[in-house]
């Protein structure tokens, strides 16, 4: 597959900080308690993952940093700055691909452009083609969305998101749908892409050994309410392959997560 270096006035990847952050949703039935004091700062370039049981308010944290969702208490900040809307250099992928049957693979993922009107759509085409090519989808630009694997419609929302040069990368469980082997191959494609444009993600799973691949840094959740209550560097080398699974220092990690997740009494792939 094609290489894709990071444009040179690509924005610096982004600083996230998280500070007391609660949640309380309200409703005829009461309130709701999502989140609360949640304390957490991603690096610059760092790839973290959010790991932790259904319910434990993993989304709800990234719709805080997407500015989706305002915080009830606390404060969000991106670079410093308090989020209160979608902050500059954002792209986001959800778990399913939101992506447009009637349009095809290309204007898909030139969609960013055509919301924000700021450039031409034919000027863009070759950095989304290279995209594309870069994901294994150069051949299928002119296909339609309702052509495409799983897989290959979720590679298209990576490029989509990521075709606007975003400072910070946001993923809500993109995998979670597909099927074993295929979610193995995009751990390893995504592993790739974010090597070579070192963006700042934050990836939501409730895997572990996802969540163990992929990471620089682990944040473990509990629930009621949602909080974070570990957050475990994984000091493995990279690139990691498929078969770093099966070894002594992966499986400790594994352990040791398995272990923050019985004593919580909750249960986690």
């Amino acid at each position: 597959m094609a290489s894709m270096a990071a444009h040179a006035d690509a924005p610096a990847p982004a600083h996230l900080q998280l500070r007391n952050v609660g949640k309380v949703y309200h409703s005829m039935n009461g309130d709701l308690t999502a989140l609360a004091n949640v304390n957490l700062d991603v690096r610059e370039g760092e790839f973290l993952s959010l790991l932790g049981p259904s319910g434990c308010g993993k989304s709800t944290v990234l719709r805080c940093l997407a500015g989706l969702e305002d915080a009830s208490s606390g404060q969000v900040m991106v670079n410093g700055k308090a989020v209160s809307g979608p902050p500059e250099g954002l792209g986001v992928v959800f778990q399913r691909d939101v992506l447009l049957d009637w349009r095809t693979v290309m204007d898909n993922v030139l969609l960013p452009f055509e919301f924000a009107g700021r450039r031409k759509l034919t000027d863009m085409k070759p950095h989304a083609m290279q995209l594309l090519r870069m994901v294994g989808l150069g051949a299928y630009a002119d296909r339609y969305p309702w052509e495409l694997s799983g897989g290959m419609r979720q590679r298209a929302a990576i490029c989509r998101a990521l075709v606007d040069e975003p400072a910070l990368l946001l993923m809500d469980e993109p995998f979670g749908a597909l099927d074993e082997f295929t979610r193995d191959q995009l751990n390893l494609e995504l592993q790739r892409i974010w090597a070579e444009t070192r963006k700042t993600v934050v990836f939501i799973t409730h895997s572990i050994a996802e969540a163990i691949m992929l990471s620089d840094r682990v944040a473990v959740m509990a629930r009621n309410p949602g909080r974070i209550v570990e957050v475990i560097e994984i000091d493995l080398p990279r690139p990691r392959t498929l078969m770093d699974r099966d070894s002594a220092r992966f499986s400790q990690y594994s352990a040791h997560i398995r272990a923050i997740f019985d004593r919580m009494g909750h249960a986690a792939q």
